[in-house]
Formats: C-alpha cells, sequence, structure tokens
C-alpha cells in the first residue's frame, strides 16, 4: 500500500492474543530508543477523503455485488494499492513463503487487500497496521464483510514506533509504503524488532532512478512534501543495516511499466483504485511518465531478518 507513516491515531483489537505474549496487550506501547517520524498529519491528509468507505460500498452496490453474501474474491480489483495490483501480491507472497501458521504482519495495510488475499489463499493470521483512519475504518468493515474478521486484524498504528513486542511476527510485508517516510532506518529497525530471528520481510517498493525531480501527482503523493524516495541500492544498503540479508533483490521496473501501460490502454472498469483514490488515472499516467524517464524504478525484494 502507499500509505502509512506515523504517530498512532487509534488501536482496535480483535483476536489478536495470538500475537502478544502473556502480560502485554497488542495495543502496548514498548519502550525504544529516539525514533524520528514523518509529520502524521500531511500523510493522512494524502490518502484521505472524507468517504473511503461509503465510495467503496456505492461502486459495490452499483455494479450488482451483494454485501450479505461478499466473497474475499470480489474485492480483487479495488483492493491492492501498488503497482500492479493483485498479481504483484500474489507473486511477492509466494517469494517470501508465506505459510499458514505465520504469524503475517501487513505493514501499510490501506484497505486491507494483502492482508485478506494472504489470510484467504494461505490461512494465515495476519495483522495490518495504516496510519490513515479512514482506510483502518474501510478494511475492517471489508473484512467483516467477506468473513475474514477472525484472521485478519486491523491497527490503526505507526510503522515507525509499532504497539508491538519484539519479535512477534514471522513475516512481514511491505509495498508501496516507504516513499511516504523520511527516515527509512528507524523504519526498517522497527521492522527488524518486530521480526523473529529468521523471520523474512518482503517489499514490493516505488525506488528513485536518475534523481531527477519527479512530475506530480502520483499515487503515493501529489506534491514532493509528501515523497521520499532514495536509490534502490540506498534502500537496501539502509535495509541491511538494519539488520537483514537479502535473499531476492530483483529490478521490477520492466514489467511494471509495461502493466501500466496495459492498465492505460485498457476500458475504465467499474471496480477499481479510482473507486476511491483521486485523480487515480493522472497518478498513474505521471508514474508511467516518471518510470519512462527513469526517474523512479520498482524493486521486489525478499530478505531475512539476522539473528544478531
Amino acid at each position: 500500500m502507499f500509505p502509512l507513516s506515523t504517530s498512532a491515531v487509534r488501536s482496535t483489537r480483535h483476536g489478536l492474543d495470538e500475537f502478544s505474549p502473556p502480560g502485554r496487550g497488542p495495543g502496548d506501547r514498548v519502550p525504544r530508543g529516539d525514533v524520528v517520524t514523518t509529520p502524521a498529519q500531511p500523510v493522512i491528509d494524502q490518502y484521505s477523503t472524507g468517504s473511503t468507505r461509503l465510495q467503496l460500498e456505492r461502486a459495490l452496490l452499483a455494479t450488482g455485488k451483494d454485501l450479505a453474501t461478499l466473497a474475499p474474491t470480489d474485492l480483487a480489483m479495488l483492493e491492492d494499492f501498488h503497482t500492479m495490483g493483485r498479481f504483484a501480491t500474489a507473486v511477492l507472497v509466494a517469494a517470501a513463503g508465506i505459510g499458514p501458521h505465520d504469524r503475517v504482519l501487513d505493514a501499510g495495510a490501506g484497505i486491507g487487500g494483502t492482508a485478506r488475499f494472504v489470510a484467504h489463499a494461505i490461512g494465515s493470521h495476519v495483522l495490518g497496521v495504516d496510519l490513515t483512519p479512514e482506510y483502518c475504518e474501510a478494511a475492517e468493515w471489508l473484512t467483516e464483510l467477506v468473513g475474514l474478521a477472525g484472521q485478519v486484524t486491523f491497527t490503526c498504528a505507526n510503522v515507525c514506533a509499532l504497539p508491538f513486542p519484539d519479535a512477534s511476527f514471522d513475516v512481514v510485508v511491505s509495498q508501496h509504503v516507504q516513499m511516504n517516510i523520511a527516515d527509512k532506518a528507524g523504519l526498517y529497525g522497527e521492522l527488524r524488532r518486530v521480526l523473529a530471528p529468521g523471520g523474512r520481510l518482503a517489499l514490493w517498493d516505488v525506488v528513485a532512478g536518475t534523481g531527477e525531480p519527479l512530475t506530480f501527482p502520483v499515487p503515493w503523493a501529489n506534491d514532493p512534501t509528501n515523497s521520499h524516495l532514495v536509490s534502490a541500492q540506498e534502500l537496501r544498503t539502509l535495509i541491511e543495516a538494519a539488520g537483514f540479508t537479502a535473499d531476492i533483490w530483483d529490478d521490477s521496473t520492466a514489467a511494471t511499466r509495461d502493466a501500466l501501460r496495459g492498465f492505460l490502454a485498457a476500458p475504465p472498469q467499474p471496480l477499481g483504485l479510482h473507486v476511491f483514490v483521486p485523480d487515480f488515472g493522472l497518478k498513474v499516467h505521471n508514474l508511467l511518465d516518471n518510470l519512462d524517464q527513469d526517474r523512479a524504478q520498482l524493486v521486489k525484494a525478499v530478505l531475512t531478518a539476522n539473528s544478531t
């Protein structure tokens, strides 16, 4: 997901005791060193429309969906807020080798598409975290509608200061999140903290190319204020310094360009990210232009949390 960055807004709890050792609830804060985070409100404003849930509901009803019998697969076209959508999610999840007994954190869950996909396709219990309150609300609502509330829970909180104990998870999935976060060392240090040794971090992210200024708006930022891209090598260096070893680190720029061209050439679909993302077509067009001019690139990565 594109959104996510900073201070805790609210925390929800639905059957998450399996993520917490005795004596500590999942909403409890864990003391640690100073973490510098990006100011929350600009990022929240970037993704908030004031009516995300209502927009989703109207779109589902307009396409003839019966909300009383909605299945997880009915949401596939509108819930993966990142390039290449559900295809990219499936490829990344497979590369990470997620199993049904893994404790999974979706760091930057948005409206919950990746979390629900992992729970439905693999059977894992998944906890999704996002900064934007209305995304958290929509994620919980959709999860209830498709009958996955027993496996998927969402907490509206800060990925740079997660409210979970050390080694709470076996896998962290993070898709199109770090672009909004300036403090990347703090982010990946925190993700390493909540991963058990030997756990996996699965990434699908936009990075800087030539370093030339981007054309805005793009899906994660209407202007440069909320965009914090670094090069692929700089990102890898930061992540490895946080305590990870790269098992997979692939440049996926060419495949993404082809997918975006196909998306822009295809007839408009009634269900899609445009339902709740303002100016989505323009943002995708600008993203493709940035990729074509090598101002931006895409990386897919799976990294292992070091034991020490």
